[in-house]
């Protein structure tokens, strides 16, 4: 047994001890996530405690101490200075910690735990026409203790400012376990009657006001000059003048002095109206040089971004994806509000002209569409994801993401900030701020060579002094952490920097709370987790990836989209679960220690891998709402393959993995075998093929049932399409092969099917990619064979992989060719059906589940969409995964995780259907309609295929007159 074990098992022993039921992890599939933020930083914690309570808090951190362990305080890990990594113990209060204590609709305040995400306060808040100012844009899994840490500000602190200043008081544990509150007029011990605390408490201000009383002068003239002077610590609260406001001077403060439990926040009203403009410029400092006309409007949000960042979320998510720009290179983002839409209108109009007049804009307009607005705030929100691995396969990193200036010298520092990247052959993309003056950079440094490592600390040496030159700090809202506080001594006195140290020993004596930040702080290039990597051989080409697979991993930057609860269908087994290693980047992180081989040590053959995997839904909603792209689905379809080659694979790889070879056998003799299974042999089947006995299994069509389907489909017309009949149609659902062709030909798209085919989807999503490869190359052999029609496919999943998986397994010039012809019947309307087309009357409103491999693979093609356009009044759309997703649910040890899911988003708008009206529900993918009948139970109630409700020989219920 090391020492670091013993030391490890000494310290559980304590924590059990003092904090019975307490979780706390150690094994490497639990840990291994955490050794990441959204930083360049990579620092392996020894534990993972998940608190209930402050107790819980307590007990860590006196266990802690006595075993000389450091600890770190954790929310939704998006630090991008790697002040939420630690080499200790690291609390992770979002997973418990997460609730929302109190809101005082009449005091405009509310008491929430550290763990509670800005969104869910926000949602709770907005019940009552209030809202938390500050809106980071990772507002979706942010914590308002990670918010309270950082002193986070967001798109809107033109109007709202820091978090510091929405703080009423904290509810903090010291480093020696002493559970505090700090607020407006100081600190106290928060339970009155423990005179051990009291005194203790006591001591630490007295302590407190003669660190201040010694260190007027500084405090006075080198804290708080600028709005967004989020640099060292916030000092100058502590002031006389300030009123030593001990809860504000501890925001901010990174969790290097005390960890927060909970906090009693200000809410504010949100305005009745608000107009959004976006104002197109040549370059950002052209945009910069506007800001301070802008700001005499009063906005709420002056918010900017350049090119690269647009085009990136147009080729991640199609061109459809942002709109309402104006011309330009660079834009504004500029929100105005009020208590009546006419006079906001007005103000815009009057700014507009005001600014055209001024010359630099190129274009400008009012942004008047609901869903024009989204997408815009989308692009922005999403800023540090596509910066980070941009549409040309640039990589950038963070580092100097976070420097801020007085919003009236913006512009001569991005003028000068862009001098001194040219001189140091670098490329930034530059986003952010821009009404408070802070900009967000990303900066393709090399962070892998020693040269180029050593390059990036002289650029940092002089970004640091050329933003202390124009009278700005470091850090305007995401703080110092491991990147920026080796830079203090540039940005301040050694007198104030020797009181950030006195401040800090004054609350952590022993130096355990997040150490190396801030206070002593490591060297910047210290603990960085690019290094060289080796290249690994696989059966996927990964065409994005310049080196295949390790780079593929790499995309994942910690930003942590997918662990939003809301928006986007990315991840559902996050969702369901609220596990870090259930998230897409906690797999992915994983995965990178996997190839970097050290906390993971067994490669592909890694079951802590495995495991987290398991869950994967290979959804590949990832690939489209992860603002990197990362394609989990096809790095799980990687890794099954490689971990089980030359192995025996869980019995459901063969069940259901072989089911297009199955399912074409068993249309021989479909009635006596629909018999069989739905009887007690039925069940003994499942079971020895690793399948659930609590879902019916569906009935296998025969193959007369196809032909009967598809006879009389053809037209007199020469075929324009090709119909791809897929496994899944031919084998259980042949009428919607029939009604696909109806259907086209009734848009007038003729077309002649194609059966016998098979995408391989199903032995790629089990990891069987040899097989998978030997059918694709078939298929394509078959189809591209000098015919260049469209090819339609019923099923949006085998479309998904006629689309992307055959070419990214196969790499052919055929396999992109053939990929290139492919559409869902969604696209095919959309694109090739006759302009005077005129659909069947169809019902007012529908329930849609959208498949999500159509979601994240054509993007700019959805049912919604058309259905709208069709006629259809309200698409209710169930925005998420099914739960099925193939196989997974019929896996028997999914079952319940895929039932979790569904109760996301589909069972709730299921259950809002009128029992007594039958409800038109659409699903095209079997696997959605089939879980959709098994969440119908016995009610009369059946997805649709969008063929299906618009045959035109068919009746369609509740159609519209």
């Amino acid at each position: 047994m090391t020492s670091a074990t013993r030391d490890l098992a000494g310290l559980s022993a304590r924590i059990a001890q003092a904090a019975p039921g307490l979780r706390v992890e150690t094994g490497a599939g639990d840990t291994v996530p955490y050794a990441y933020d959204a930083s360049n930083y990579r620092v392996p914690p020894r534990a993972v405690a998940f608190p209930r309570t402050a107790d819980d808090v307590c007990a860590v951190l006196r266990a802690c101490r006595e075993e000389g362990i450091p600890v770190t305080a954790r929310g939704g890990g998006t630090s991008m200075a790697g002040n939420a990594v630690g080499p200790g113990v690291v609390l992770d209060f979002s997973r418990y910690m997460n609730r929302i204590l109190a809101i005082d609709p009449e005091a405009g305040t509310a008491r929430v735990e550290a763990g509670v995400v800005l969104d869910a306060l926000r949602d709770a808040a907005g019940e009552h026409g209030l809202t938390f100012g500050p809106d980071p844009s990772s507002h979706s899994r942010c914590t308002l203790g990670g918010m309270i840490g950082n002193d986070a500000c967001g798109n809107r602190s033109v109007r709202h400012g820091r978090t510091s200043g929405h703080i009423e008081s904290l509810d903090i544990v010291t480093a020696d376990g002493v559970r505090a509150v700090a607020d407006h007029a100081g600190l106290r011990a928060a339970d009155p009657d423990d005179t051990d605390a009291v005194r203790r408490v006591a001591r630490l201000e007295a302590d407190l006001r003669r660190l201040v009383a010694d260190n007027l002068a500084p405090i006075r003239t080198e804290l708080g000059r600028v709005p967004r002077q989020v640099s060292g610590y916030q000092l100058h609260h502590l002031l006389p003048e300030n009123g030593f406001d001990a809860a504000r001077a501890l925001v901010g403060t990174e969790g290097t002095c005390a960890v927060v439990t909970g906090a009693t926040v200000r809410l504010v009203a949100t305005a009745p109206a608000s107009a959004l403009l976006a104002l197109g410029y040549d370059d950002v400092v052209d945009a910069a040089e506007d800001v301070p006309e802008i700001l005499r409007r009063e906005p709420t949000a002056v918010e900017g971004m350049d090119e690269a960042i647009v085009a990136t979320m147009r080729a991640r998510r199609g061109p459809d994806a942002v709109t309402g720009l104006p011309e330009g290179r660079a834009w504004l983002y500029v929100e105005l509000d009020g208590e009546d839409s006419a006079t906001v209108t007005t103000r815009a109009a009057e700014l507009l002209d005001v600014l055209k007049a001024r010359g630099r804009m190129t274009g400008g307009r009012v942004v008047d569409s609901a869903a024009e607005r989204r997408s815009l705030w989308r692009v922005r929100e999403d800023g540090a994801g596509l910066a980070a691995r941009l549409v040309d396969g640039r990589e950038s990193w963070p580092g100097w993401e976070d420097a801020a200036v007085a919003p009236e010298n913006l512009a001569g520092y991005l003028r000068d900030f862009r001098e001194l990247l040219a001189r140091h052959g670098l490329t930034g993309v530059l986003y952010g701020h821009f009404g408070a003056g802070c900009v967000h950079v990303r900066i393709d440094f090399d962070l892998v060579t020693e040269a180029g490592r050593a390059a990036t600390r002289r650029f940092l040496g002089e970004a640091a002094a050329l933003v202390v030159e124009h009278g700005g700090t470091l850090s305007g809202e995401h703080g110092d952490g491991r990147a920026r506080g080796e830079l203090l001594e540039i940005m301040y006195s050694h007198r104030m920097v020797e009181a950030f140290a006195a401040f800090k020993r004054i609350f952590d004596p022993e130096g355990m709370l997040n150490p190396g930040v801030i206070v002593a702080p490591a060297p910047l290039d210290t603990d960085l987790a690019l290094r060289e990597l080796p290249l690994l051989t696989t059966e996927f080409t990964f065409p994005h990836d310049e080196d295949g697979f390790t780079g593929a991993a790499r995309r994942c930057v910690g930003v942590g989209r997918c662990r939003g609860d809301a928006g986007g269908v990315m991840c559902p087994s996050y969702r369901a679960t609220g596990e870090e290693n259930a998230s897409t980047r906690g797999r992915a992180r994983l995965l990178q220690e996997m190839v970097r081989g050290e906390s993971i040590q067994d490669g592909w053959r890694s079951t802590e891998v495995r495991d987290a995997l398991d869950l994967c839904l290979s959804c590949k909603a990832c690939s489209t709402d992860c603002p990197v792209g990362v394609d989990m689905a096809t790095y799980k379809a990687e890794f099954l393959h490689q971990h089980y080659r030359g192995r025996l694979r869980p019995r459901s790889h063969y069940s259901l993995g072989w089911l297009p070879l199955t399912s074409a056998l068993a249309g021989f003799a479909a009635r006596p075998l629909n018999a069989l299974l739905r009887g007690p042999l039925g069940r003994v089947l499942a079971r020895l093929g690793g399948v659930t006995t609590r879902r019916t299994i569906p009935a296998f069509a025969s193959r007369r049932a196809l032909r009967s389907q598809l006879r009389g489909t053809r037209t007199a017309e020469p075929a324009r399409a090709l119909l791809f009949v897929d496994s899944f149609t031919r084998a259980f659902r042949p009428q919607v092969a029939g009604a696909t062709a109806r259907v086209l030909a009734d848009a007038g798209i003729p077309s002649t099917a194609r059966d016998g085919l098979c995408c391989g989807l199903t032995w790629v999503s089990t990891g069987q990619l040899s097989v998978a490869r030997r059918v694709m190359a078939r298929t394509v052999a078959h189809l591209d064979d000098g015919d260049d029609r469209p090819i339609v496919v019923a099923e949006p999943s085998c479309a998904a992989a006629l689309r992307r998986d055959v070419p990214e397994l196969l790499g052919t010039e055929a396999a992109r060719r053939v990929a290139a012809r492919v559409h869902t019947l969604t696209g095919a309307l959309t694109d090739l059906a006759a302009p005077d087309w005129t659909p069947p009357p169809l019902p007012a409103d529908v329930v849609l589940q959208t498949h999500c491999h159509e979601y994240a693979t054509f993007t700019d093609r959805r049912p919604r969409d058309l259905l709208r356009r069709l006629g259809v009044r309200t698409v209710d759309e169930a925005e998420g995964c099914c739960g099925l997703a193939g196989n997974f649910g019929f896996e028997e040890q999914h079952y319940d995780t895929s039932m979790a899911v569904a109760d996301l988003a589909l069972t709730p708008r299921l259950d809002g259907l009128d029992h007594h009206t039958p409800g038109v529900v659409v699903a095209d993918g079997f696997s959605c309609a089939t879980q959709i009948d098994h969440l119908a139970g016995d009610r009369d109630l059946r997805a649709l295929h969008l063929a299906e409700l618009l045959d035109p020989a068919t009746d369609r219920p509740g159609e519209t007159s």
